[in-house]
């Protein structure tokens, strides 16, 4: 299998704490790859150093020429929060293009649990699982064929969480996961 993300003996430090220290990890097509350590451990500062965020102190990190990135941070920063649920998703677009696939945007989002009325709340207002969920969506629309999500279930409800889980094992692509769950 070819690999997508190859690290090779990275390391990483803040202030001469060791965030990662000489990590090694091929990600080859079409797996689902957990990262699990404890907090602190280095497991964020590993996908800042895939994404460009961050450079590895020591080591390479190569992503593949043919990968489209798809990250979803814990912080769920990049959400305007004085957009409605459907313009951070939607863009305001009534259409929206998945695989080529022309779907409607208020239909996508609904595919999320934002249904009616809950599609006009503005994201400010939201829970952490109802963030967590737009920023899912926005990212699952930008069709990567590496998805990297950091602590994605945390202050998920259980059917959003099912949900998650069924997307994970019909994604074609590749998703490097960072969890304390399941």
């Amino acid at each position: 299998m070819t690999a997508m993300i190859e690290v090779k003996d990275v390391s990483k430090a803040f202030g001469g704490i060791i965030a990662n220290n000489t990590i090694s990890l091929d990600v080859p097509e079409g797996r689902v790859t957990g990262l699990i350590g404890p907090n602190g451990s280095g497991k964020t500062t590993l996908f800042k150093m895939l994404t460009g965020q961050e450079t590895p102190d020591k080591g390479k990190v190569v992503v593949g020429d043919s990968v489209h990135l798809g990250y979803v941070d814990q912080s769920r920063d990049a959400l305007n929060p004085n957009n409605t649920v459907w313009e951070e998703i939607s863009g305001g677009a009534e259409v929206i293009y998945l695989d080529d696939k022309e779907i409607n945007s208020r239909a996508y989002c609904s595919s999320f649990n934002f249904k009616g009325a809950a599609q006009q709340a503005k994201v400010g207002d939201l829970s952490g699982g109802q963030r967590n969920r737009v920023h899912l969506a926005k990212v699952l629309k930008k069709g990567a064929n590496v998805l990297l999500l950091d602590e994605p279930t945390n202050d998920l409800d259980t059917e959003t969480l099912a949900a998650l889980e069924d997307a994970l094992e019909n994604y074609a692509g590749c998703a490097v996961i960072i969890s304390h769950d399941r």
